[in-house]
């Protein structure tokens, strides 16, 4: 039970976040996962298991409130999931930090480059679809081989690019249940094909991927009210000071400061 409510907590509050600035579920849900000695495929399976509904959740939000660019939604989501089927593939092979440090290379000259843009209030400009292909792409690959990581990687791309954010948040939401629903479906093929050999641990899980599911669905219907009402400058700002503290945070880890 213990268990369980720590990670309703965990849950409830990296869905806020991710809700509002379409990022942190994933990479909160997995850090905490990975400091209690989870390896990364296992907390990468766990946290995308519990995706698929808080997803699904945070959508119908953004949605209902109408922040959801249609035309950047399908290329965005058809490269994620080519994108997260590869990167689970992948996962369940290697070990995952050998990618962290570009990742975090990554969030880091994105976060710096998003609070410029914010300091001087340049103008939101229509993105071209074809660069949805790979930048998702990157983006679906990057989010199962780190345990998350989706939105932190392309919901900042698109706003660096100059989306407006209510609507890179938005259509980055709604595309990432496509992208949950795929990278689940890949671990649990993984699985059963027999290409994963350290799965058989999953079911110690079942009660931290129930309360990152119980917490993440009681925030996820306020997602798309939230970023309808917040100013977009401060938006910007919360996205880019948000990527720069997960960049830090996972530096000091990779650095050994942080255990």
């Amino acid at each position: 039970m213990e268990t369980f409510l720590l990670f309703f907590v965990v849950g409830a509050l990296a869905q806020a976040v991710d809700g509002a600035l379409g990022m942190a579920y994933g990479v909160i849900s997995s850090s905490v996962l990975l400091a209690l000695g989870v390896p990364p495929a296992m907390a990468s399976a766990s946290v995308h298991g519990a995706e698929v509904f808080t997803t699904a959740a945070s959508a119908s939000s953004h949605i209902w409130h109408r922040n959801v660019d249609w035309r950047l939604l399908l290329p965005l989501a058809i490269a994620g999931v080519i994108g997260g089927c590869l990167g689970a593939y992948v996962l369940t092979g290697i070990e995952g930090d050998v990618i962290k440090p570009f990742i975090v290379a990554y969030l880091g000259v994105m976060g710096v480059y998003i609070v410029w843009r914010a300091g001087h209030d340049i103008k939101p400009r229509r993105l071209k679809s074809w660069v949805m292909g790979p930048t998702g792409a990157v983006g679906g690959f990057l989010d199962a081989v780190g345990g998350g990581g989706w939105g932190a990687t392309v919901s900042s791309t698109l706003v660096a690019a100059g989306q407006e954010p209510r609507r890179a948040i938005g259509t980055v939401n709604t595309a990432e249940f496509f992208l949950t629903v795929a990278i689940s479906a890949t671990f649990v093929w993984a699985l059963v094909t027999g290409h994963w050999a350290e799965a058989g641990a999953l079911e110690n899980h079942a009660a931290a991927v129930g309360g990152l599911v119980a917490g993440g669905l009681l925030a996820a219907p306020f997602a798309g009210i939230i970023i309808k009402r917040v100013p977009k400058k401060i938006l910007t700002y919360a996205v880019g000071l948000l990527l720069l503290a997960l960049a830090g945070f996972q530096g000091l880890q990779l650095a050994g400061v942080l255990g």
